[in-house]
């Protein structure tokens, strides 16, 4: 297997002197107060470096906004802990800033835990609360679609996923937009390519996702991430760029997603060139090295953090959260 290439030091400075400019002002017609506004930030969470990517990504925003990060699939118990953290600190209105690939992802899970739909359960007593390990339950829960590329190798990484009605007097906005339909995404993509590419000419990019289970949203997934990829079309005079996902939760699809995304390798080679692997997920490789196992490649094995746009990105939604509606949550289930 072919090994990551090291990102420089000099990209690492750059992307601190982009996210120290990120501007996250509040417009002259917002009415929420300042003090009572709060953002919880929605990340899949992993290991701790995927963790310690994300915190970084969102660090230059503390200063202006009171920030909690619940890391997990949408999972009620980390949602709670943070939206009690930001009541804590006075926050009354909170902005639900989702960093998922696909704003697809969760949404009606998120609702129902926040009270913003019917559908979850009322919370688990305080005991049982505190000695449940995470009901890890996928079913029925609409939204599921993809992971959005987190955890250890696409699985949970380590968090649990339970799924119940929080407590909570705040009232919330939600984002809906996933990185993927981020246009500043692409400029990540392109830089990436920039930074690992030595002969454009003879060099076949490969764009790699998490994927959902359904077909349909599989492939609105695919056209998404394709747009962005024109950035890097346009960047330099590449052989080939292509998206593809895994489907890497469900293995009836996975195996034939793993077929395609060898042959495009392996083909890269075949015709004396190189393929470059950029994976569009919120932090790190992935499972893609096992995928790749034995094929040559380059790579530097990083997601869309580290990079000040996916910062920027956070801070525009913050903003336009604030400036929206807010809903309270329903009483009962």
């Amino acid at each position: 297997m072919s090994p990551f290439r090291h990102t420089s030091l000099l990209f690492l400075c750059l992307l601190a002197v982009g996210c120290a400019g990120v501007r996250n002002t509040p417009s002259a017609a917002a009415s929420v107060d300042q003090d009572e506004f709060g953002v919880l930030l929605m990340a899949h969470g992993g290991s701790p470096e995927w963790n310690e990517g994300v915190e970084a990504a969102v660090e230059p925003l503390q200063d202006q906004s009171k920030i909690e990060v619940a890391f997990g699939m949408a999972d009620a118990k980390s949602i709670q802990e943070a939206v009690s953290r930001l009541e804590e600190r006075g926050v009354r209105k909170i902005g639900v800033v989702r960093l998922f690939v696909s704003g697809e992802s969760w949404y009606e899970r998120t609702e129902q835990i926040l009270g913003l739909r019917p559908g979850a359960p009322p919370p688990p007593a305080a005991t049982e609360h505190e000695h449940a390990g995470g009901h890890d339950d996928h079913s029925g829960h609409s939204g599921h679609g993809g992971g959005d590329g987190g955890g250890d190798g696409g699985g949970h990484g380590g968090h649990s996923m339970e799924f119940w009605q929080v407590k909570t007097g705040a009232s919330f906005a939600l984002s809906r937009q996933g990185l993927a339909k981020a246009e500043t995404m692409g400029t990540v993509l392109a830089d990436r390519a920039r930074e690992l590419s030595s002969d454009p000419s003879k060099e076949d990019v490969l764009i790699l996702a998490h994927g959902p289970a359904d077909d349909a949203e599989n492939e609105r997934w695919i056209a998404a991430i394709d747009k962005r990829a024109e950035a890097v079309r346009e960047a330099l005079p590449f052989r080939r760029v292509q998206v593809m996902t895994l489907r890497e939760d469900w293995p009836e699809k996975r195996e034939a997603a793993e077929n395609r995304i060898r042959a495009f390798v392996t083909q890269a080679g075949d015709e004396g060139g190189t393929a470059i692997v950029i994976p569009f997920r919120v932090q790190g490789f992935g499972p893609y090295a096992e995928v790749l196992e034995g094929l040559d490649y380059v790579s530097d094995g990083q997601g869309l953090v580290p990079h000040s746009n996916v910062t920027q990105w956070i801070a525009d939604q913050v903003d336009r959260l604030r400036d929206g509606s807010f809903r309270s949550p329903a009483d009962g289930t």
